[in-house]
């Protein structure tokens, strides 16, 4: 495996409650790639999210994400693969009792880090990259709903990971709010980080084109390039 593969799945089967949903699953993600996951509900596409992260465990299979292997990840583990990870969730899941820069400064604390002074900074920075810099004392009920996403985006940001995971992050917006975000992510692969969208959003895979993987009766079928959608 190169030092530029990021994501790499071997022969994988992914199972929910000894369901299994996907079966045979070989993928291999680059540093800087921007990756579709596409696929009707059900299909397995948060299922292989959330395989990419821990939550879901690894039976069947190899599989090695930014330098981790899941096949031997130990529980304690986990919380260090999850700082190589960026988790952009769709219902933004920020705390709604405390401001921006506390929400940031919450997940800096949890994953170790110490200094005052370094995780201001640190909150500052990402802040700016995603366009929020003068709105860090706000609190979550104060922003538009494309804030809260950029904010998401930013916490994911933090601990400058290598793969940033985005399930649906655009299912609660306007067009031209999602249009946004997509450039965001966009930007975000294009300084080298790896990028691994699953989206219902076949409009913006139009305006913004890129690989695509689809899930389809329990396999991994890759799409080929200028491949007509599928109609939901």
């Amino acid at each position: 495996m190169s030092l530029d593969t990021i994501v790499a799945l071997d022969n994988v089967n992914i199972f929910q409650s000894r369901n299994l949903i996907l079966s045979d699953v070989s993928l291999k993600v680059d540093k800087g790639e921007f990756v579709y996951l596409i696929g009707r509900t059900g299909s397995g596409k948060s299922s292989l999210l959330k395989m990419l992260y821990g939550d879901v465990e690894l039976v069947q299979g190899e599989a090695t994400i930014a330098g981790f292997h899941l096949n031997h990840l130990e529980e304690k583990q986990v919380p260090y693969l999850r700082r190589k990870l960026g988790i952009v969730f769709q219902d933004f899941q920020l705390l709604t009792d405390r401001s921006v820069n506390r929400n940031l400064t919450f997940v800096l604390k949890a994953t170790g880090w110490k200094d005052k002074e370094k995780m201001q900074q640190r909150v500052q920075d990402v802040l700016e990259k995603v366009g929020l810099s003068t709105k860090g004392f706000k609190m979550p009920h104060e922003l538009s709903g494309g804030e809260q996403q950029r904010v998401v985006i930013a916490r994911a940001l933090l601990n400058d990971p290598d793969l940033i995971l985005a399930d649906e992050p655009t299912g609660n917006l306007d067009p031209e709010t999602s249009e946004g975000i997509m450039k965001l992510l966009f930007d975000i692969s294009s300084s080298g980080r790896a990028v691994v969208m699953a989206t219902h959003n076949y409009s913006m895979i139009e305006k913004f084109p890129a690989r695509i993987i689809k899930c389809e009766n329990g396999k991994l079928v890759e799409m080929t390039a200028g491949a007509k959608m599928p109609a939901e």
